[in-house]
């Protein structure tokens, strides 16, 4: 059975959002969890349907059979006692398994090193916040690598700035529902670096299928190279860049400030995603597309065309103006 189960994960392990292939501890202890539960569930149908299989094989009609109702058996105290007590020692010892796995997690000691990061769900994006840092951006989430013999996890402070999410990355930890005005915890301690994608759990209206997940695992020298890039200010200096420059003067005078922040200059708003370091990010939208700049063009002209129901309108500018707003927004880097 262990060895089926084995096949079975290693066929679902192809998946990038698959359990059968954890990549952190917490997802290392719901994927222990996640075995037991399918051995259990496995044991017992084919136990019941090998009966049911006998049990047909064995009593079918025959020809020579004769046409009367068969003997009647009413009650077996045995059998009885069997169908009760057995599922019900399965279903405490499922439980206790499981509550041991949730206390581990949840009781795990938090270590001084650890990266505390805010994270907020808007429709339909994730923001991220590095307080100890300084740090604000949006939808990619860059943490370290963990050493398992000096662990350095990443501890996320989960809410939610509008309706019920839920954060989820398979292969690094158990889903967490993000919640107004509650604040949830979890962490995770990716041990290779990679990406790790995942996806919004919990249906938050017409664009919860593109409220996408995308976490970094850096080295600790790369994500500190990161951390000191996105705690820069956007370059204030456009002088080489006639395109860019009036890019900007439009993006100031436009309403994109009420939505955005770009720091070091009057975009302040905090509706939509922070801009600072736009350049920077493999994607837009959530992760749903690629940050190029076609996409990046297409996107502020009318972003309902590539995100049905997305709640950033459309800027109804010339073709000039996207243009140069474009060649901006590409040098933020």
């Amino acid at each position: 059975m262990q060895h089926s189960l084995r096949l079975a994960s290693q066929g679902f392990a192809d998946s990038p959002t698959s359990i059968f292939d954890p990549a952190a501890t917490p997802a290392h202890w719901a994927f222990g969890l996640s075995k037991l539960v399918l051995s259990i569930t496995l044991g017992i149908f084919l136990t019941v349907g090998g009966l049911m299989l006998y049990a047909v094989i064995r009593f079918r009609q025959r020809p020579s059979d004769p046409q009367r109702e068969p003997a009647q058996i009413y009650g077996s105290d045995q059998i009885e006692l069997s169908w009760t007590v057995i599922p019900i020692l399965v279903v405490v010892m499922l439980f206790l398994t499981t509550t041991r796995v949730i206390w581990q997690t949840e009781a795990a000691p938090k270590p001084p090193v650890a990266v505390d990061v805010v994270v907020i769900g808007h429709q339909f994006w994730w923001e991220y916040r590095y307080p100890k840092l300084g740090v604000v951006t949006a939808n990619e989430l860059h943490v370290p690598v963990s050493d398992p013999a000096m662990p350095t996890p990443t501890y996320l402070a989960m809410s939610s700035a509008d309706t019920d999410h839920s954060f989820w990355v398979p292969r690094l930890a158990g889903k967490m529902d993000v919640i107004p005005n509650r604040r949830n915890t979890m962490w995770i301690d990716p041990q290779a670096p990679g990406l790790y994608l995942g996806q919004c759990a919990q249906y938050c209206g017409t664009q919860h299928a593109k409220m996408l997940l995308r976490v970094y695992a850096q080295s600790p020298e790369d994500f500190a190279a990161w951390i000191k890039q996105q705690q820069k200010p956007a370059d204030p200096d456009l002088s080489g860049n006639p395109a860019a420059a009036e890019g900007q003067t439009v993006f100031m005078r436009n309403a994109c400030i009420n939505c955005h922040t770009i720091a070091g200059t009057v975009g302040t708003g905090r509706y939509g995603p922070d801009l600072t370091h736009l350049a920077s990010r493999d994607t837009i939208a959530s992760g749903s597309v690629q940050n190029t700049p076609e996409n990046l063009r297409k996107w502020i002209a009318d972003p309902n065309s590539m995100k049905p129901g997305v709640l950033m309108p459309p800027m109804h500018l010339n073709d000039h103006d996207l243009d140069v707003i474009t060649a901006y927004l590409t040098t933020l880097h």
